[in-house]
């Protein structure tokens, strides 16, 4: 990766109203949109482009993360038409070309190719219903609409949509080094501490019983809710992931997986024996 400098622009002052982003050698442009704002950009030029889009929602609880992927040359329709039909989402997203060069054979490439690469990442639900399939783009132009889409793919996941990148690298052997494990009665688990929270690797299996104290709490709800939604199955007297699942504490990871209160940065440890503790907090502490 090279270093990159992104441009993001208020229209409205707000750091949490529409924004605008753009890498300033480039030419496509980001807007994220709230469903709440949404007038506001259709009065804006840039709602009458040829685009590629997004909606982005969010169950309740926060288990589930979800998206749709549009493309369409009337923009100003579709999304009034999405926000009178479509209930799950609170953000839009909207991909458009700065010189106004964008064509549906571009968009419709980058529709499909686009929804591939989102369900390989498997880190938002798709809302589609369909891959697509992939239309006739002749090779000039599929080269360009690659790089368009490596120019959205950072703009989204500066914005905080990473829907392209999977919570890990899919090359587990290069994390080799960074394993950490939670061995308790039941409970064999799996993980990685990232930059974005701590991840729970598939298969890493769990016990499935919680224990009394644990019963009741927001932790042991959260854990039924990966459960409701696959993340997590019960399999005899286990629970086992059935896809890595990104989690904002080290904590709460090691509680869903084990059942049981639990401190997440004594309980993962190093194959070595050393806490996620040790190796993360106390050199900053000794500094």
């Amino acid at each position: 990766m090279r270093p990159k400098t992104i441009q993001i622009y208020l229209p409205g002052g707000d750091a949490r109203g529409i924004r605008v982003a753009e890498i300033t050698t480039r030419i496509v442009r980001l807007i994220e949109v709230p469903r709440s704002l949404l007038q506001d950009f259709l009065d804006m030029p840039e709602s009458n482009q040829v685009a590629l889009y997004f909606l982005f929602g969010e169950a309740e609880d926060g288990t589930e993360q979800k998206v749709y992927i549009g493309q369409t040359g009337d923009l100003r329709s579709r999304l009034i038409n999405h926000n009178k039909e479509k209930d799950f989402w609170q953000r839009a997203l909207v991909l458009i070309s700065l010189t106004n060069s964008l064509t549906q054979t571009h968009t419709l490439f980058l529709e499909w190719h686009s929804l591939q690469i989102a369900s390989k990442a498997a880190r938002y639900v798709n809302q589609n219903g369909t891959r697509g399939s992939k239309p006739h783009t002749p090779a000039p132009l599929e080269a360009d609409c690659l790089e368009i889409f490596e120019t959205g793919q950072v703009l989204l996941a500066t914005l905080g949509y990473p829907v392209f990148d999977a919570v890990v690298k899919p090359d587990a052997s290069s994390h080799a080094d960074e394993m950490l494990y939670c061995k308790a009665p039941g409970s064999d688990g799996i993980g990685l501490y990232t930059p974005e929270g701590f991840v729970v690797l598939k298969d890493s299996v769990g016990r499935k019983e919680s224990v009394p104290s644990f019963v009741g709490t927001a932790a042991e709800q959260y854990r039924i809710n990966l459960l409701q939604s696959g993340v997590m199955r019960e399999d005899g007297e286990k629970v086992i992931f059935e896809k890595d699942h990104l989690f904002k504490s080290p904590s709460m990871a090691a509680m869903v997986l084990i059942g049981r209160p639990a401190n997440g940065w004594t309980e993962w440890k190093t194959k070595e024996g050393n806490t996620l503790d040790a190796l993360i907090r106390q050199p900053h502490n000794e500094t």
